[in-house]
Parts: structure tokens; sequence; C-alpha cells
């Protein structure tokens, strides 16, 4: 696995830590956990934009280390075509019950 996976999976993870905390304000009535869900959320957002900084970073100066983001795959060649999916053959069940 390579540095730049392993970035975007930090980052990915980081960054559902930070919804989940959003959600866990959002759902409370306590208004001091409400806080500090909020307050936790904050900071973690802070890191994620951290670390997204160093991810562009490196990916500028390692193109090799760039991973691919949903959406951006490249075109198929102009000669690709989708393979034909088989029928599957019937089973011949013995006659005999």
């Amino acid at each position: 696995m390579t540095i730049g996976t392993k970035m975007h999976q930090t980052l990915a993870g980081l960054e559902g830590a930070a919804a989940n905390l959003m959600t866990f304000a959002l759902d409370t009535q306590d208004q001091a956990a409400k806080q500090m869900f909020v307050s936790l959320n904050k900071q973690i957002e802070g890191i994620c934009q951290i670390l997204k900084d160093r991810v562009n970073y490196i990916e500028q100066q390692e193109p090799q280390y760039k991973v691919m983001q949903p959406g951006m795959f490249p075109q198929q060649p102009q000669y690709w075509q989708p393979q034909q999916q088989m029928q599957p053959q019937q089973q011949q069940f013995p006659r005999e019950w």
C-alpha cells in the first residue's frame, strides 16, 4: 500500500469521525455535550485540512502517489466492449420421480 493510499484512508477515517461527532451533537439534548461534540468536530476538521494540504503537496512532488478519486476514472479505450453475459445452461433433471 502506498503512502498516498494510506493518507487517503486516514483522511476518510477522520472525515467519518468528524461526521459522527456532528451527528452526536445534533442528536443530544445536553448542551454541554453538544458543545463538546461540535468543538471536537472542529478540531478534527482542522486536522483533516492539514492532512489534505500535505496530501496535495505529496501528490504534486511525487505523482506516482496520486490516488484516483471517485468520478475521475479514465475513459475506456475505443475498442473496449462489455462482455456478453453467458446464459446459464439449463440443468437436466432425471425424469424419474
